[in-house]
C-alpha cells in the first residue's frame, strides 16, 4: 500500500494509480527534473505572486493571490479585522432577516454552495427556526438564466411573506465584475418583483475592490445605493475564491466554522511546502494526474466523493479542472489543446449509473474517490428482516461500513482490470478537513499548469463565448 499521510489524518492513498497498475515509480523518477522544476516555480510564485506570461482577461499582467488567501494576518487578504468584520455583520443580519438569496455563478456559487452542503445538509431550510439556531434561510439564484427556478423562489417568498408580514430577504449579488449576466439579472428580476410584492429585501454586494480611481460596475452601484459591500480580491479567479469572502460571508451566515476553514488551507499550504514528492500530496497528484494522461491515455478524471453532501465539491472540482487547465496554448504559443476532461460523480448513486462505463468503457480514466473515516452521524441498519436471506447481511452493519465496503470495492474491481484510482481520505468531515482537501485541490491544480507549460489562472475559451453572447443580446434588445 502506497499512500501519503499528514500529521493531521488527511491522506492520499495512490496505491491503485501509483505502481504496475499505471504510472511507475520509474515514470514518476525519470520526470523528476520537470516537477522539481514546477515546486520552485510555484514556490517563487507563492511569494511573489507573479506567474510567468500570466495576463487577465483585459490583457494586463496579473499576480496570482490565492496562496495568500489561508494566512490570516494584517499584510494578508484576509486580514483578523475583516474576518471580525464578516462574521459581526452576518450575526446582526441573522436577527433580522428570514432568508439570504446567494446570486452567483460559477466558482462564485460553487465554492459557497460546498460549504452549505457541508454544514447545513439537505434539509437545512425544512428546519424550524429554533433547529436553525436563529439562522436564516439559504437559497442560490443567478447560476443559470432559467426563469422557472427564479418563479418558484419568488413563489415561495410571496407564501412566506402571507403569513408573515414582516418577513425580510437579503439579497447578495456575487459578481467580480458587475456585468456577469446570470447573477445580475437574476438580482435585477428578483429585487423588482420583491419591491412589486411589498417584501422587504436588502442588497449587499461582494465584488472586486476599487483599483485606484476605477471600481466595478457593481461597486459602484453599491456606493450609489449605500450596500455593504464584500470583496474578492484582484488576482483571485472565481474559481479559487472559495477562501476568500465570496465564500466566507455564507460560511457566517450559517455558523460555518470559517476560521477552521482557513486552518485547514493553511495547514496543506504548510505540509505542500516540501519538495519531496512523497510528503506533498497536491505536487504528487498533479504528477500523477499528468503522467497518467501523458504516457497511459487517461485523459478523464472521474471525482466520486462517497457522501451526498460532497456533490458539489464534485462540480466545484470539474470547474476548477476544467476552467484551469484546459488551454489551446501553451505559454510559448504552441497550439497543445491541453487538458483533462473532469466528470462528476457520487458514490454510492453512480455506482449504479456511471461505474457501468468506469470498468466496461474505455481506458482513458482515472478514478478519484473521496472518503470519511469517521461519520458524525452515523446509522445502523436494524435487525428487522435479519430471517430473510436477501437482507440479513446488511442487517446490523452501519451505513458508514457499507459506504466504505462500497467504495472498496469498486476501487477493487477496476483494479483487477488494470484501471487506475485513488483515494483521498479526511478523518471526519468538518470545515478543517474540507479546507485541507479544497486547498490541496486548487494548488495541485497550478502545479499541473506547471507541468504542462500552460496559464492555470486564465479562461480565454470562457470570453469567446461571453462576447458572443453579449452581442446576441445586444441584437435581441434591437427588435
Amino acid at each position: 500500500m502506497t499512500r501519503i499521510s499528514l500529521p493531521t489524518g488527511f491522506t492520499y492513498d495512490i496505491t491503485d494509480l501509483y505502481g504496475d497498475n499505471c504510472v511507475t515509480p520509474a515514470e514518476v523518477e525519470a520526470f523528476a527534473p520537470t516537477w522539481r522544476k514546477s515546486h520552485k516555480t510555484i514556490e517563487k510564485m507563492r511569494l511573489t505572486g507573479v506567474a510567468d506570461g500570466h495576463l487577465s482577461k483585459d490583457g494586463v499582467p496579473e499576480k496570482v493571490r490565492f496562496f495568500r488567501l489561508p494566512h490570516i494576518d494584517d499584510a494578508g487578504i484576509n486580514t483578523p479585522d475583516r474576518l471580525t468584520y464578516i462574521e459581526s455583520f452576518a450575526d446582526v443580519a441573522c436577527r433580522r432577516v428570514d432568508a439570504v438569496v446567494f446570486y452567483g455563478v460559477g466558482g462564485s456559487y460553487l465554492g459557497g454552495k460546498v460549504l452549505f452542503d457541508v454544514h447545513c445538509g439537505a434539509v437545512w431550510n425544512l428546519l424550524p427556526h429554533k433547529e436553525r439556531q436563529g439562522r436564516p434561510q439559504i437559497f442560490f439564484a443567478g447560476n443559470n438564466a432559467d426563469p422557472r427556478s427564479l418563479a418558484d423562489l419568488l413563489r415561495l417568498f410571496k407564501a412566506k411573506s402571507a403569513h408573515n408580514p414582516g418577513y425580510t430577504v437579503m439579497n447578495v449579488i456575487i459578481s467580480k465584475s458587475g456585468t456577469t449576466i446570470e447573477p445580475m439579472t437574476g438580482y435585477m428580476v428578483m429585487a423588482e418583483k420583491l419591491h412589486a410584492a411589498g417584501i422587504a429585501n436588502e442588497t449587499v454586494a461582494v465584488t472586486a475592490p476599487a483599483a485606484g480611481e476605477g471600481e466595478t460596475l457593481l461597486h459602484r452601484l453599491a456606493r450609489e445605493a449605500g450596500w455593504p459591500v464584500f470583496f474578492i480580491p484582484d488576482g483571485i479567479g472565481g474559481r479559487f475564491s472559495v477562501f476568500s469572502e465570496a465564500a466566507l460571508l455564507l460560511g457566517a451566515f450559517i455558523g460555518f466554522p470559517v476560521r477552521d476553514f482557513l486552518a485547514g488551507a493553511r495547514a496543506m499550504d504548510d505540509a505542500c511546502r516540501s519538495d519531496d514528492i512523497m510528503q506533498n500530496p497536491a505536487l504528487m497528484n498533479a504528477v500523477l494526474k499528468f503522467l497518467a494522461a501523458k504516457n497511459h491515455g487517461r485523459v478523464t478524471e472521474v471525482f466520486m466523493p462517497y457522501a451526498e453532501c460532497l456533490k458539489a465539491l464534485s462540480e466545484w472540482y470539474v470547474q476548477l479542472l476544467a476552467e484551469s487547465l484546459g488551454k489551446r496554448f501553451d505559454r510559448d504559443g504552441r497550439q497543445v489543446n491541453y487538458g483533462r476532461t473532469p466528470i462528476p460523480a457520487v458514490g454510492t448513486t453512480d455506482m449504479h449509473a456511471q461505474t457501468q462505463e468506469h470498468q466496461d468503457g474505455p481506458q482513458d480514466k482515472v478514478v478519484q474517490f473521496v472518503v470519511l473515516k469517521h461519520w458524525p452521524d452515523d446509522l445502523a441498519v436494524p435487525s428487522t428482516y435479519a430471517a430473510e436471506t436477501g437482507l440479513a447481511p446488511f442487517c446490523g452493519l452501519r451505513l458508514s461500513d457499507i459506504m466504505a465496503a462500497a467504495c472498496a470495492a469498486n476501487g477493487t474491481a477496476l483494479a483487477e482490470d488494470n484501471r487506475p484510482s485513488a483515494v483521498f481520505e479526511l478523518p471526519e468531515l468538518n470545515a478543517f478537513h474540507l479546507g485541507e482537501l479544497m486547498y490541496m485541490l486548487c494548488l495541485s491544480v497550478a502545479y499541473e499548469g506547471e507541468l504542462a507549460n500552460v496559464d492555470a489562472f486564465d479562461q480565454p475559451g470562457v470570453e469567446i463565448y461571453k462576447r458572443h453572447l453579449k452581442k446576441t443580446l445586444k441584437n435581441l434588445g434591437k427588435r
